[in-house]
C-alpha cells in the first residue's frame, strides 16, 4: 500500500486545501465535530488576510483556491 507524506503541512498552500475542503463541506450543511465555523473562517482569514462573515463560505474558498493555485 503506497502512503502520502506532507513533508510541509504549514505550507500556505496544504493549509489551504485542507480549510477549503472544511468551507465545502460546511457550505452544504455539514459540521465539524470539534471546530466551529467561526474558527474555520478566522483560520480562513488569517491565511488570506480577509475577513469572513458568518456564511461566506463561498468567498472564502474562491480566495483559497487563489492560494492553492499559486
Amino acid at each position: 500500500m503506497d502512503t502520502i507524506t506532507i513533508k510541509d503541512p504549514g505550507h500556505p498552500g496544504v493549509q489551504a486545501a485542507f480549510l477549503k475542503g472544511h468551507l465545502r463541506m460546511l457550505s452544504i450543511g455539514l459540521k465539524h465535530s470539534r471546530m466551529s465555523a467561526t474558527a474555520i473562517l478566522l483560520k480562513a482569514s488569517a491565511l488570506t488576510g480577509k475577513p469572513y462573515k458568518r456564511g461566506q463560505y463561498d468567498a472564502a474558498i474562491a480566495d483559497l483556491n487563489a492560494i492553492i493555485n499559486g
